[in-house]
């Protein structure tokens, strides 16, 4: 495959996030070392800390991958000649598109934090989902780039 028709993004959790789950913790520690002796309280705010670490990473680690003639988006992979059209959002269209507009069969990778999407249109008459509604950070790249690999595949 052409290098140039190569993508990866990961949808990790923003940096807001962070801060505020930390804060979080750090109120929960705040408020468990007044009513406990302090060993317990270290002991709840570092496994309340490592929740917070696991749950941001895990909700984080969703990968968009174009690669080897297919489209990744989360765990789910579809081979390129089964692709349509690709179709970059801005945040009011995606708004629309996973709500009002939203199809129930449609496939989606949403995150809250990030407000444009990509609308890619299934032709594989085999699969139930009609389109893939997809999150991203830079939707006219990856749109870009699905539109000449479906192109390549014709």
């Amino acid at each position: 495959m052409d290098a140039r028709l190569e993508y990866d993004e990961r949808l990790g959790v923003p940096l807001r996030w962070w801060v505020q789950g930390t804060m979080l913790v750090a109120t929960l520690w705040l408020a468990v070392v007044v009513a406990v002796p302090g060993v317990v309280a270290w002991i709840v705010t570092t496994l309340a800390l490592g929740l917070l670490v696991f749950l941001l990473v895990t909700y984080g680690s969703a990968r968009i991958t174009v690669s080897d003639g297919s489209l990744r988006a989360g765990r789910a992979r579809i081979a390129s000649a089964h692709l349509g059209r690709a179709e970059a959002l801005d945040a009011n269209a995606t708004r629309r598109a996973a709500g009002v507009d939203a199809d129930a069969r449609a496939f989606l990778v949403l995150r809250p934090y990030l407000k444009r999407a990509v609308k890619v249109e299934i032709t594989d008459p085999a699969d139930p989902a009609p389109y893939w509604l997809i999150s991203s950070r830079r939707p006219d790249e990856l749109a870009r780039v699905l539109t000449e690999l479906t192109a390549s595949a014709e």
